[in-house]
């Protein structure tokens, strides 16, 4: 037995007026209407609830006994109502930003600032995503999917993205502090081509290519000397000597430890920290990140 909220409303109203044409202006529907809902509450509860004479409308006594449960009933839906739509508010003024390593550069909190001048009440989350996803959680599937990310150039699929560029910084390379090379200032990527290099998950495609500078090496296939999945791994790996890797200038102070030496290096281009969201994502809310990314970027 099934009641529906809106028979329980009906029935408050003519309980509230115990008259049918007053209870059925106040509910904005036609007097037939609400007799034919009334009618079919009683049928479905299998019980009159109106006494209905020439005296009047009065309440039976199971309509009594209903009244306190239909409004306990209706006050709880109201009250669940108003909760699903104070989640939905939150989860429409929350954006979720995925990143692979710490930002630096003062980035974030000038981002937050920015967008609670711009965009009151917006909740900004980092979330943190796998050296596995270049994407930095934007091909992911729910729940793990982010609304924008920081990531690295080059995207895989960039025809599904689009981006704003953060901040271009040299690559720098990292090595052994008791590495040959650790010595040098004056490193061009020619010295390191034959070395062992640290690399990025198989997954990372593209990315992990860009930061073998594959593209220095005229066709020649690097040599893998471990793979990397995170900056404590990257550390551990380095001072180990089982290869050396390159890195952005601003991520330089992540594995700044004892026993890593990190170098200048010449003849390959610099690095691209960018913003990316997903190409048919226009949302006000993603609109107002982009411009605090872009108040908020170095220079």
């Amino acid at each position: 037995m099934d009641v529906h909220l809106r028979e329980l409303r009906y029935f408050l109203a003519v309980a509230d007026h115990l008259h049918f044409t007053r209870a059925a202006r106040a509910l904005y529907v036609s007097q037939p209407a609400l007799s034919k809902q009334i009618r079919a509450l009683e049928a479905r509860l299998r019980t009159p609830l109106f006494v209905r004479d020439r005296h009047g409308v009065r309440l039976t006594g199971a309509g009594e006994a209903l009244v306190p449960h239909a409004r306990t009933v209706l006050a709880a839906w109201n009250e669940a109502e108003a909760g699903m739509a104070a989640a939905v508010a939150r989860q429409r003024a929350t954006l979720v930003v995925g990143i692979s390593t710490g930002l630096g550069r003062g980035l974030l909190p000038s981002v937050r600032t920015h967008l609670a001048e711009t965009a009151p009440g917006t909740e900004l989350r980092v979330r943190q995503v796998g050296w596995d996803d270049p994407t930095g959680g934007l091909a992911a599937e729910q729940p793990d999917r982010v609304d924008a990310a920081f990531v690295w150039l080059p995207l895989p699929d960039p025809d599904r993205y689009r981006w704003l560029e953060v901040v271009t910084e040299p690559r720098l390379v990292a090595m052994s502090a008791a590495h040959p090379l650790a010595a040098r200032d004056d490193l061009h990527i020619r010295d390191v081509l034959d070395e062992p290099f640290l690399a990025l998950p198989a997954s990372s495609g593209e990315l992990r290519d860009y930061w073998l500078a594959t593209d220095a090496r005229g066709g020649r296939t690097p040599v893998i000397g471990a793979e990397i999945a995170g900056i404590e791994e990257t550390v551990e790996a380095l001072v180990a000597g089982l290869g050396l890797c390159l890195l952005s200038a601003g991520n330089a102070p992540l594995i700044a430890r004892d026993g890593v030496a990190i170098r200048p290096i010449n003849g390959i281009g610099p690095s691209h920290l960018v913003l990316a969201w997903r190409r048919d994502d226009d949302r006000a809310l993603l609109r107002r990140l982009r411009d605090a990314v872009a108040e908020a970027r170095p220079g």
